[in-house]
């Protein structure tokens, strides 16, 4: 841990202090090779003593969210399940922040807390094309009679394979 290039420095440097008191440095040599305070020093010594390894964690709780914030991420997680009012597919953290007077990285930001990727969702969309349900119809048809040549070639007897493949 006092070693670790990817730890977090603060750590590293609580671990350092408590290695040093463990081989009986004093708190002046601490101090000078640490470059902190002595009050540093007794309060990781203290947490240490009283928790172990855990004690050299930090206990920061981080920042306090207020109801504002909370509202507006309720506002923007809302709207993201909304249609856009232009017509288009899904929202984009710019469009949906236009329309609701945010910014857009306030947008991605709730969107990835809330692991929401608009433009991954399965919707269902109506075309605007006049021609749309034939040519709907006639792709299902093409799908379906390909399906139905395909499983019929297999039971074929006249087919490439042998009949005893299939029996």
């Amino acid at each position: 841990m006092a070693a670790s290039r990817t730890m977090k420095a603060g750590e590293v440097r609580r671990a350092k202090v408590i290695l040093r008191l463990a081989a009986g440095q004093s708190y002046r040599t601490i101090m000078k090779q640490e470059g902190c305070g002595q009050d540093f020093v007794a309060r990781w010594k203290e947490r240490f003593r009283a928790e172990r390894l855990a004690g050299l964690y930090a206990r920061h709780r981080g920042k306090i969210v207020s109801e504002n914030v909370i509202r507006q991420e309720a506002k923007i997680l809302g709207a993201t399940k909304q249609p856009p009012r232009d017509g288009s597919t899904h929202w984009s953290t710019r469009k949906l922040a236009r329309h609701l007077g945010v910014s857009h990285s306030r947008v991605a930001r709730v969107w990835t807390r809330a692991g929401i990727q608009p433009h991954r969702l399965r919707r269902y969309m109506a075309s605007t094309d006049p021609e749309f349900e034939e040519k709907a119809a006639d792709a299902t048809l093409a799908q379906s009679s390909s399906r139905f040549w395909k499983l019929s070639s297999l039971a074929s007897p006249n087919s490439n394979r042998s009949s005893s493949a299939i029996t």
